[in-house]
This record gives C-alpha cells, sequence and structure tokens, in this order.
C-alpha cells in the first residue's frame, strides 16, 4: 500500500501524519519539535527512532517534512539524512513551516499565507513555492501580531500603569509576581523570552471584550498587515490566510481589521497538518 508521511514541525511540537496516497488519514500523532538550528543530526536521530519511526508501518513512498529552521537545503539535511537513512527507497522532501502553512492555506492556487502563533511571518505563495517573503526581525524586533508581540505588549503596559482599573486588578490577581525585576529576568536572562511573553495571550483570551484588549488587539494584527502583508506587490487581489494558535484564538478580531485594510480574506486554521494531507493528496 502507497503511503505517505507527513510532518508539520515547531521547535516545541511536531504534528505527525500519515495517509494512503488519495489522502485517507491512517493515523495522526505529537512528537517533540525538531529543529536543526538547535539539534544536531544524532539528537534528530535519536528522536526520530524514539518518537516517529514505531508509529509508521511499512516504507512510505513518500515523506513531506516542514520545520521551523529548515530553510534552504543545508540547514535542513540533518532532517532529510535522518529520514532518508531510515526509508532509503522514500521520496524524501523537507522544506520551512512557511512553505507548509502555504500549501496548506492556499493548496494550489496563488495568495498570501501568514503564521501568528508564538512569533509571526508571511509569504507570497504562487500555488506551489514562496515567491515572495517579507521577514520579521524575530521576537525583539518584529513579531508583530504575534502571542509573543500581544503578551509583550500587555505587560509593558501593566508595569507602566496604563492598564484600564478593573484590568489592572484582574492582571494582579492572576499574574501576582509579576514586576519590573521578575519581567527583566525572563526577558533578558531566561531562554525563550517569545514563549514566556506568549503566555499572556491567555489574559488577552479570558478578557477580550474589555475595550483596552480589543485596542491592543486591533493595534497589533493592523501593525503586522501593514509591515508586511501590505508590502507584498498586489496585495490587495490575493486571499489572505492564516494559520496559527494567535490567530485560530482570535479570527474575529483578525478578520475585522484585514476587512479594514481592503485586504481580501482567505481561510483560519489552527494548523496546517490536515491541509497539507489534502495538498499532497492532489499531488
Amino acid at each position: 500500500m502507497n503511503t505517505i508521511l507527513i510532518a508539520d514541525s515547531g521547535s516545541t511540537k511536531a504534528d505527525w501524519l500519515s495517509a494512503k496516497a488519495d489522502g485517507m488519514v491512517l493515523a495522526e500523532w505529537n512528537s517533540p519539535g525538531i529543529n536543526p538550528f538547535f539539534q544536531d543530526r544524532e539528537t534528530i536521530s535519536g528522536l526520530m527512532e524514539k518518537e516517529v519511526f514505531p508509529r509508521v508501518s511499512g516504507s512510505p513512498a513518500a515523506i513531506y517534512f516542514y520545520g521551523a529552521g529548515c530553510a534552504d537545503a543545508q540547514s535542513a539535511s540533518p532532517v532529510a539524512k535522518s529520514l532518508k537513512d531510515r526509508f532509503p527507497t522514500a521520496r524524501v522532501e523537507v522544506e520551512s513551516d512557511l512553505l507548509g502553512a502555504a500549501r496548506s492555506l492556499c493548496q494550489h492556487q496563488p495568495g498570501i499565507a501568514c503564521i501568528l502563533g508564538t512569533g509571526s511571518n508571511n509569504c507570497l505563495y504562487d500555488g506551489s513555492q514562496i515567491v515572495g517573503n517579507i521577514g520579521s526581525l524575530g521576537f525583539w524586533m518584529g513579531d508583530e501580531g504575534s502571542g509573543g508581540h500581544l503578551g509583550r505588549q500587555l505587560v509593558v503596559a501593566y508595569l507602566h500603569k496604563e492598564l484600564p482599573g478593573d484590568l489592572e486588578e484582574h492582571f494582579a490577581a492572576a499574574y501576582p509576581g509579576v514586576n519590573r525585576m521578575e519581567i527583566l529576568n525572563r526577558a533578558y536572562k531566561q531562554p525563550f523570552p517569545n514563549r514566556y511573553f506568549a503566555g499572556y495571550t491567555r489574559f488577552a483570551g479570558a478578557h477580550r471584550s474589555h475595550p483596552f484588549i480589543q485596542d491592543l488587539l486591533r493595534t497589533s494584527f493592523g501593525v503586522f498587515l501593514d509591515k508586511y502583508v501590505l508590502k507584498h506587490p498586489g496585495a490587495q487581489s490575493y486571499p489572505v490566510s492564516f494559520t496559527g494558535s494567535v490567530a485560530w484564538h482570535f479570527r474575529e478580531e483578525l478578520r475585522a481589521v484585514l476587512e479594514e485594510k481592503g485586504l481580501t480574506f482567505g481561510k483560519i486554521v489552527q494548523k496546517p497538518i490536515g491541509g497539507l494531507a489534502v495538498y499532497h493528496s492532489k499531488g
């Protein structure tokens, strides 16, 4: 039986899917994230031997891995070699998580694909490949619209006494340990500050109807669209689609800002993995 194996991986978690060539899903599971920017080939191979290969029946005809840290052939080679060593007869393709998002969201049609999760990213897609990307400068200098950006703005507003009184009271009760020194430690001395600040989006979600939170969301999403999406040539003529936890949980607010900017709404999905199965079942 011809089967395909598909993965969509971030640094923290990877989604895996095994399917028939016609797209019928056989199995889905999660593993720890695989990112060759942070992990060497030996670590990646060991992780796959433990978390991935025991779940795969037989040898897939093709393997499509989309991941963070897989921007080009050189950076992706530890992942590709680990898969090829285990499945020498399989066709193995390792691509960026951004291309995975674009193929999942737009399928074989042109469009603008965006990721809004812990971080943010975007691209112009021609129906097969990325043809334009205005890259974010990361957590400290970019990632507008992301969970890290929203959380950072919220914490700064709290520490600067800029939250409305009722919201400040709720924030202090939810996070009694937050003070200037704790935040500076988390921001500059602890690993993954983006993940830490992105955690505060839960508070934004719990108080999403508050006018301050609504304004925070509109502003952050608006800056993302202005800085990145609207700079793509002919942006208004393409559907704009999103994936990622922030896009999914705040999809109503995001769609409203998109339409305010005169952009065409495409779709919003929480995870790319299901759309990737559809994409590859169509060839």
